[in-house]
């Protein structure tokens, strides 16, 4: 059953993305024969009051009957050699083999020489994109949306993990403190972030803060940021990890710990998961990317799609699994998946250079 949910998942953003491609007008004619009951099963679902199965068999519908066809054409010849990068790591020598068993299937699929570096920091990726160096890379959210911003780069593909393209940003607190009911209730308080890049720890939540107007920043560097932290709670402090966030809230330390949803049942044991609440859940945190140059044409990013879907199926599958652990890889655009999230990277000044730092590896 999971295999069926994966799969049609997959169905489910290949229709998005089509339909957030094709001109207006031709959206429109589509949108005109979705039946209002899947377009009500859609509401539900995303507000999680509809199970996964109900949804997608809506879906499936669809796709059944040709109300909407994802098929796609083209004639024109794609580019003769693709360079692709990946997200920097420390141990770069582990990654490069899974990497190559990557280069071979895409050279088999696409029928054209597939080079893959793995940089030492992001602003390789970067560079290489914006001059052409680079055509194609696997990249975490925060960089992706900065690469978008400063060369253009478009994001084509989102990664699955356990059936989800993200996961949760949370409040936390003890479950016998009932002074906090909401991410506004945070100011003033104690508060424990993971890190100043963490997505889901930092990132989310300080966002969240400053884009609803909570919290005002009184500049445009990162020190304006830090000076932000200092005069709107009453003491906060950067963990290094989910972990230790929940650690000093359970000792009392703080008042709130900012994390994922799953955090505590990940990291803690089940007596000390019982003395914390969720106190809401902020928004989503998207999942790494799949990102093509500004300037690749549309027959290439449709072949390189086409080709790394069949990684989702069970004779390559391990080659993607074995690169981030990731189940499959899913159609989508920079706006579906990473445009919210990228306005709270945006409304936090100075965070982007942090963000690429933390991946230079080279330091």
């Amino acid at each position: 059953m999971k295999r069926q949910i994966t799969l049609t998942l997959i169905a489910v953003f290949a229709v998005i993305s089509v339909l957030s491609s094709v001109p207006l007008t031709q959206t429109s004619q589509a949108e005109s024969v979705v039946p209002d009951w899947i377009k009500t099963n859609a509401g539900w679902w995303a507000d999680g009051a509809l199970d996964d199965e109900t949804f997608l068999n809506g879906i499936k519908f669809l796709l059944e009957n040709r109300v909407i066809d994802v098929s796609s054409e083209s004639n024109t010849a794609i580019k003769d050699a693709l360079t692709i990068g990946f997200i920097p790591v420390e141990k770069a020598d582990e990654l490069t083999p899974k990497a190559q068993a990557l280069e071979l299937f895409l050279e088999n699929e696409l029928g054209v020489d597939v080079e893959i570096v793995v940089p030492t920091n992001y602003e390789t990726i970067i560079e290489g994109m914006r001059f052409g160096h680079i055509d194609a890379a696997f990249m975490d959210t925060g960089p992706a949306w900065i690469t978008h911003q400063r060369t253009g780069a478009e994001v084509i593909m989102a990664e699955l993990v356990a059936g989800k393209v993200n996961y949760q940003a949370t409040v936390w607190a003890l479950a016998d403190n009932e002074s906090i009911q909401s991410l506004e209730d945070t100011v003033g308080k104690k508060v424990a972030f993971t890190s100043i890049t963490g997505s889901s720890g930092f990132v989310r939540p300080m966002g969240t803060l400053v884009t609803d107007g909570h919290i005002t920043i009184e500049g445009d560097d990162i020190v304006a940021l830090e000076s932000a932290l200092v005069n709107n709670f009453e003491s906060y402090t950067f963990t290094g990890g989910y972990k230790a966030a929940l650690t000093l809230l359970l000792e009392n330390k703080v008042d709130v710990a900012f994390g994922s949803d799953i955090a505590p049942q990940k990291y803690l044991e089940l007596e000390d998961q019982v003395k914390l609440r969720p106190v809401t859940t902020i928004g989503s945190v998207p999942s790494h990317v799949v990102m093509v140059s500004s300037d690749m044409s549309d027959s290439t990013k449709e072949a390189l799609t086409d080709a790394l879907i069949q990684l989702n199926y069970d004779e390559d599958n391990h080659i993607l699994t074995d690169l981030y652990g990731a189940e499959a890889l899913v159609p989508t655009t920079t706006t579906m998946h990473i445009g919210e999230f990228g306005n709270f990277i945006d409304a936090l000044t100075g965070l982007d250079q942090k963000i690429l730092d933390k991946y230079d590896k080279s330091k």
